[in-house]
């Protein structure tokens, strides 16, 4: 039985088989394409980077468990199909065709000889990785005996977490609670754990799974109802020989720099273009109150993180604005109910934008007295600070601002974060301005703190 405990010796860089395997594959296919085609060089190169690219943020370089290339030959095809528009100005449809037929093909054959070429290796021996099961029970002993029986899979076995183990559990120890996932997986070197229910609540292993700080593995779940059919695309999923497992997303690093400097292009375009606009309210509002143009107050924004945002003035001084939940109605003057219904009055949050405070989208900040008492009052708030604080938010596009369900709100702002993608924020973003122009023609809305 597999299952020394102990860091593994491999220094191969298995996580660039795949891309290794797909630039050799796209340069013999430009290279067969082109024998004919006589493109210049610059074409070559930018298809060569794009179909690279798209493989990239499609997924399709995981290494995954069961290396079968056929349920991924829809979406390698879809990949390297987009970027031939870039050859189009400089080249015929039945040249760009042959080049996508070319590396559609050599991308799957390079696929399936570096799988090969890996299941024969492991099967020796080498190239294999350790892997943590989280849960003792029966679906763990499954796993084991799966991966004891095919050492092609390459994951070697190295212990149990649970917290509540069963007597009697053969071949390997228990060396924790699922709650010390990232230091064992840390001082064992695992990249790879399979979460095979373990003897705990679905909500504290969630809440482990979640905070993935200090984790560097990739995490599979084989899920309660594996025996039942799954909408999920069969390429986005994994198994163990007929077990089914399905991949958590992997930390954000990557996408949250692509996300700030989503923020940074967009935020300092917003405000060049809303700049008249500001200007003319902040006229208005120092003609009409005679008091500062903007209202300043500290937010959390983060983790941890407290900013000093900056809204429109809508009201005069009010000393309860800390701690006072619902603005009184009394105190804010047309032009001011209108900057809140029509929510223009936080538009000079885009500077904490580019002041990194704050992202375009996220969940909104709120001011630390209440952020205290709501951490303490409704569950999995303080789980909403895992992203930077948004000038609008999933939560917002749904009605959800001003005296509405902080739990709602909760629930809505930790699906944003768990389900984070550029293209949800463009969404959003795209909801917001129609929500806005809704708001103004309807003429009501209730009054956001």
């Amino acid at each position: 039985m597999p299952g020394a405990v102990g860091v593994s010796r491999s220094r191969v860089p298995l996580a660039a088989v795949l891309p290794v395997a797909d630039a050799a594959a796209l340069a013999a296919a430009l290279a067969a394409a082109s024998v004919t085609a006589g493109w210049p060089g610059w074409p070559a190169v930018a298809y060569f980077v794009t179909a690279l690219l798209a493989l990239s943020i499609s997924g399709l370089q995981r290494l995954r468990i069961c290396q079968r290339a056929s349920d991924q030959v829809g979406r390698v095809l879809a990949a390297v199909t987009a970027p031939v528009l870039v050859l189009l100005p400089v080249t015929t449809a039945a040249t760009a065709l042959r080049l996508v037929l070319w590396s559609a093909g050599l991308v799957l054959a390079f696929r399936l000889a570096a799988a090969a070429a890996l299941r024969a290796a492991r099967r020796r021996g080498h190239l294999t990785e350790p892997v943590l099961l989280v849960g003792a029970g029966p679906v763990g002993e499954q796993i084991l005996g799966l991966l004891a029986g095919h050492p092609e899979l390459g994951l070697r076995p190295c212990g149990f977490l649970d917290s509540a183990p069963l007597a009697g559990q053969p071949g390997l120890p228990v060396l924790g609670a699922p709650a010390d996932l990232a230091k064992v997986a840390s001082g064992l070197g695992v990249r790879r754990v399979i979460v095979c229910f373990p003897d705990d609540s679905d909500e504290e292993l969630a809440c482990v799974l979640r905070d993935r700080s200090g984790l560097r593995a990739d995490i599979w779940v084989v899920p309660r109802l594996g025996g039942l059919a799954t909408a999920v695309p069969g390429a986005c999923l994994d198994e163990i020989l007929g077990v089914p497992l399905v991949p958590l997303r992997r930390g954000r690093a990557a996408g949250m720099f692509l996300k700030r400097a989503f923020d940074v292009a967009a935020a300092a375009v917003l405000l060049v273009l809303v700049s008249p606009l500001l200007g003319v309210l902040a006229l208005v509002i120092k003609l009409r109150r005679r008091h500062s143009v903007l209202f300043r107050q500290v937010r959390v924004v983060g983790s941890g993180r407290l900013a000093e945002i900056v809204k429109l003035r809508t009201m005069g001084s009010h000393p309860d604005a800390d701690t006072c939940w619902v603005v009184p109605t009394r105190q804010l003057t047309p032009l001011g109910n209108w900057l809140r219904r029509t929510h223009l009055d936080e538009l000079p949050q885009l500077v904490n934008v580019l002041r990194g405070d704050m992202s375009l989208v996220g969940p909104r900040p709120e001011r630390p007295y209440f952020a205290d008492q709501f951490a303490r009052e409704i569950p999995r708030y303080d789980d909403r600070h895992r992203m930077r604080a948004g000038l609008t938010g999933l939560a917002q596009v749904h009605g959800l601002h001003g005296d509405t369900s902080i739990h709602e709100r909760v629930r809505f702002d930790n699906f944003y974060i768990d389900n984070w993608s550029l293209w949800l924020d463009l969404v959003i973003l795209a909801r917001t301005l129609t929500t806005v122009a809704e708001f103004r023609r309807k003429g009501k809305a209730s009054v956001p703190k």
